[in-house]
């Protein structure tokens, strides 16, 4: 009998325990900028002088091979460029011919090119290759002396010319490689895409605040650069602070019965915050932003990796290759620079531009991405806010 209730209590005890384990399994599902549902694509903490790429893949969702998504009926999961271009309300079927949209990332993609291809097949996009000048691969210096293969910085890369793609079809990308992810090998690429004709120039990265001045490599008048507002919620990345350029934060984006299709929330993952050396932009002054310097971010765009976007590379990363679904503040950059491609009114606009157009932006009202005073530097509200900025595209009007 002893024997008997010592059997039952064990099975009683089994029971709790596995009840409990299931619980906090199911607890732990919930969407957040630390889900265990995707991973950092760079590193995230780069030492001093030097910065980490910041995207995130979705480690729950198993790539599809090119041969798979092309079979009848498959589908690639994340969103692609109709999807992106009916919820910014753009023009990307006949706007953006003559415009160059350049992407400055770090170490080298060697399949670059061809996922590109594949990415625009999927989508019935028309090519973009070096043969018909739609497309250039340079190194930093303007050669073809590309960097070392880095799996991560090949992701990133991917992400961002298919980001570039889906937004603007009509333009040309030019892929510019950093030999290392150091600022000054990065501040070296955005020169050199300046000097070869580039329209908005996009960088998908981020480290720490710091100084700058008006010999920045960033300062371009006359050209639309963007930068990455960061991924780890409430705090400040440059060159997202840089007041040279257009800090995009990001979003959740998902579909809803309004008369838009599209609603969106702040993504918990974006950057944002006061910068503790750049001087606040002209377009911030009214903006009650809450910060005596430089306010980050201006606008944004989705970046939730659970309402990520499709991308194709098959350079490997983590031993896998093909469709991807990724989100971060990666994607929300090249997708702001096609939108200035798309206005192509670069060459007469600055980064204060959105704060006098705001009727041409969808204001993101709800959400936060931590805990701060004053509130809006984290907190969604009417108007500016720190994570979303002054909201994302409604057309190409405040671009």
């Amino acid at each position: 009998m002893r024997s008997s209730r010592v059997i039952l209590l064990a099975a009683t005890l089994l029971a709790a325990i596995t009840s409990l384990s299931v619980g906090t399994t199911s607890a732990a599902a919930a969407p957040s900028k630390a889900a265990g549902n995707m991973t950092d694509v760079c590193a995230t903490h780069p030492q001093t002088g030097f910065a980490a790429c910041l995207a995130k893949v979705r480690t729950d969702i198993r790539p599809l091979t090119a041969s798979q998504a092309a079979a009848p009926l498959a589908t690639v999961s994340g969103l692609g460029p109709s999807q992106l271009q009916s919820a910014y309300k753009l023009p990307s079927a006949t706007a953006g011919s003559g415009q160059t949209i350049a992407i400055v990332d770090a170490m080298d993609d060697p399949t670059a090119e061809a996922d590109l291809g594949t990415y625009r097949s999927q989508f019935g996009l028309s090519p973009c290759t070096t043969a018909n000048g739609c497309f250039r691969k340079v190194d930093q210096n303007g050669g073809t002396s590309f960097p070392a293969v880095d799996s991560g910085w090949a992701l990133e890369i991917s992400l961002d010319l298919d980001m570039a793609s889906a937004i603007c079809p009509n333009c040309h990308i030019l892929l510019v490689e950093a030999s290392s992810a150091s600022f000054a090998n990065l501040g070296t690429a955005v020169n050199r895409a300046a000097t070869m004709g580039a329209n908005a120039i996009s960088n998908s990265y981020g480290g720490s605040d710091q100084r700058e001045s008006s010999s920045s490599p960033y300062n371009h008048p006359g050209i639309a650069v963007t930068a990455s507002s960061g991924d780890n919620g409430f705090g400040v990345s440059y060159p997202a602070s840089s007041k040279f350029v257009t800090a995009v934060g990001g979003t959740t984006l998902i579909t809803a019965s309004n008369s838009r299709g599209w609603t969106e929330t702040v993504w918990n993952g974006a950057g944002s915050g006061c910068s503790r050396f750049q001087t606040q932009i002209s377009g911030q002054a009214n903006a009650n932003t809450g910060c005596r310097r430089r306010a980050v971010a201006d606008v944004s765009a989705v970046a939730d990796p659970n309402t990520g976007v499709a991308v194709f590379d098959s350079t490997p990363f983590q031993n896998q290759s093909g469709w991807f679904v990724v989100g971060g503040t990666s994607a929300s950059s090249p997708i702001i620079a096609g939108v200035f491609a798309l206005a192509g009114n670069a060459a007469s606009v600055s980064n204060n531009f959105p704060y006098s157009h705001t009727s041409s932006l969808f204001d993101v009202t709800s959400g936060n991405n931590g805990s701060c005073n004053p509130s809006q530097l984290c907190t969604a509200r009417a108007g500016w806010d720190g994570p979303t900025g002054l909201g994302t595209p409604n057309g190409t009007g405040a671009f």
